[in-house]
C-alpha cells in the first residue's frame, strides 16, 4: 500500500484564506496555489498508507477534547536568515495552537515526532523566494488583519503533484459558534 504525507493544520477560512494564497501567488510563491491558506498543527508526515484509520481515529479523540477558541492574525514576521519564510502572525489562539499541535504529535499516538524546529504558529505568506519578493510580503501585509473563531482542523493529504488536499475535518467538542462568513478582513489602504 505504500506511504502517504501527511499534514494537520487549521485552515484559514473564506474570504482570508483565498485573499492570503493569491497575495503568496502575487509575491511569486511558485508553490502558493498548492497549499491551502492554514496554521500548520504537524508539518509534512510520511507515514504508511494503512495507517491512516488510526490516524483518523487519533484526531477525532484530539479534536474532541479541544474547545472552539478565536483566532486573530496581525502583523507580519519572519522566520529568516534561520528559514526562508515571511509569515502572518497568529496573535491570538496561539496557545490553543500550541496545545493542539502537544496532542496532535502526542508520543502516545500515530503521529508522534520531533520538529525540526520549536513550534511557532503562523501563516506563511512567501517562502523560498528571492529576498526582494520577501522583504515586499513583509511590508505589504504589515498592517494586515484577520479574526474568526476557530472550530476545528483539518487532515490534508500532498498529492504527487504536490497539492494538498483535504482528506477529512475534525470539530471541536461538538460545540457550535458563529458562522466563520462573520469574521473580518483588512489591508493597508493603498
Amino acid at each position: 500500500m505504500g506511504t502517504v504525507t501527511i499534514g494537520v493544520s487549521i485552515a484559514v477560512p473564506e474570504p482570508h484564506g483565498s485573499l492570503l494564497q493569491e497575495l503568496r501567488a502575487g509575491f511569486g510563491d511558485p508553490a502558493a496555489h498548492g497549499i491551502p491558506t492554514h496554521v500548520t498543527l504537524l508539518p509534512p508526515t510520511e507515514v504508511a498508507a494503512a495507517a491512516l484509520p488510526a490516524v483518523e481515529h487519533h484526531l477525532v479523540s484530539v479534536a474532541a477534547a479541544g474547545r472552539p477558541f478565536p483566532m486573530r492574525l496581525s502583523g507580519t514576521g519572519t522566520f529568516r536568515p534561520l528559514s526562508p519564510v515571511v509569515f502572518v502572525q497568529v496573535v491570538e489562539g496561539g496557545s490553543a495552537c500550541s496545545w493542539l499541535q502537544e496532542r496532535v504529535r502526542a508520543a502516545s499516538g500515530p503521529l508522534a515526532r520531533e520538529l525540526q524546529f520549536p513550534y511557532h504558529p503562523h501563516v506563511t505568506v512567501a517562502h523560498g523566494i528571492a529576498e526582494e519578493a520577501m522583504d515586499r510580503a513583509y511590508e505589504e501585509l504589515a498592517d494586515y488583519e484577520a479574526e474568526w473563531p476557530c472550530t476545528g482542523f483539518a487532515l490534508y493529504e500532498q498529492g504527487a503533484d504536490g497539492v494538498w488536499r483535504k482528506l477529512r475535518e475534525f470539530t471541536f467538542g461538538g460545540s457550535t459558534v458563529p458562522p466563520q462568513a462573520a469574521a473580518r478582513d483588512t489591508l493597508p489602504a493603498r
